[in-house]
C-alpha cells in the first residue's frame, strides 16, 4: 500500500488516498484516535470513486464521528482502472433489456455480477491485509453497502469481517443464494420497498436464505435513492453494537 495524498477535512477527519498495486483507494480515520480503531469497508456500485465520492465521504465522516476508520477501493473496470470489455457488454445488455421493458434474464444477471464478484473480493481481501497492518487500524472489521453480491461473498469467506450492513438494491445471481446460506455474521439489511432496480420478492428470499442468528431487515417506502436519514442512523447503531 502506498499513500499518494492526504488532507484534513473540516471536521478533522484524515483522508488519505492510496494505491494497492493498480487499485486506487481512500482511507478515512477519525480526528482524535488515541488507540487503534475498528474498520468499516465501504462498498459502492461500479460507477467510479470520483462519481461516488460525495456519498462515500459523507458515510466516512459519519463513521468517524462514531470512532471508526473507513476505507474503500475502486472496483474492477471502474473509474480510472483499465477498461473491462466483458463488464461493459454486460451493462449494455442490461440497459438494452430494461429500456425495452423486457424481463432481465438470469444469463444477463450472471454475466453482470458473477465476474465482478470473482475479481473484486480478492482485491478487497488484499486491501484488508494492508489496512490491518497500519498501526492506527486495529479491527474488528465490518462491511457496509455496495453491490450486495460482493458483500455476501466477503461475509461468507472472510473471517475478519464480523458484521455486515447490506443494501438490497442490486441484481443477485441465483448462485449467490447458496452462498448466502454460508453467511453467519450479524446482518443489517436495508430494502427500499419500491426500488425500481430491485426485485422485491427476490430480496426477501435472499434475506430468508442467510444463516445468521442475528439478522434484521429494514424496509422503507420509496425508490432506490430515497433512503431516509433515520435508516442510515440505524445502520450506524448496528456497527456500534458489533464493532465496539
Amino acid at each position: 500500500m502506498r499513500f499518494t495524498s492526504g488532507q484534513r477535512l473540516d471536521d478533522g477527519v484524515l483522508e488519505r488516498e492510496f494505491t494497492l498495486g493498480e487499485i486506487p483507494g481512500i482511507l478515512w480515520t477519525p480526528a482524535s484516535a488515541s488507540a487503534p480503531v475498528p474498520l468499516i469497508l465501504l462498498g459502492h456500485p461500479p460507477l467510479g470513486l470520483r462519481k461516488m465520492y460525495p456519498r462515500l465521504v459523507a458515510r466516512a465522516r459519519h463513521s468517524a464521528a462514531d470512532g471508526f476508520a473507513t476505507a474503500t477501493i475502486e472496483l474492477p473496470g471502474s473509474g480510472d482502472r483499465p477498461r473491462w470489455p466483458a463488464a461493459e457488454q454486460a451493462r449494455a445488455d442490461l440497459r438494452r433489456t430494461m429500456d425495452a421493458g423486457e424481463p432481465v434474464s438470469d444469463e444477463i444477471v450472471d454475466a453482470l455480477v458473477l465476474p465482478l464478484v470473482e475479481k473484486a473480493v480478492p482485491e478487497w481481501q488484499a486491501a484488508l491485509d494492508a489496512l490491518l497492518s497500519l498501526p492506527e487500524i486495529g479491527g474488528p472489521v465490518g462491511y457496509s453497502g455496495g453491490v450486495i453480491s460482493i458483500g455476501i461473498r466477503l461475509a461468507a469467506v472472510e473471517p475478519r469481517i464480523v458484521a455486515a450492513g447490506l443494501f438490497a438494491g442490486s441484481f443477485v445471481p441465483r448462485a449467490m443464494f447458496e452462498e448466502a446460506r454460508q453467511v453467519t455474521v450479524p446482518l443489517h439489511v436495508l430494502l427500499q420497498w419500491d426500488d425500481e432496480g430491485n426485485h422485491r420478492q427476490a430480496a426477501l428470499d435472499l434475506f430468508d436464505a442467510f444463516s445468521s442468528k442475528e439478522k434484521s431487515l429494514h424496509a422503507n417506502m420509496g425508490g432506490h435513492t430515497g433512503v431516509p436519514q433515520f435508516a442510515g442512523d440505524a445502520a450506524a447503531q448496528f456497527f456500534t453494537r458489533h464493532l465496539k
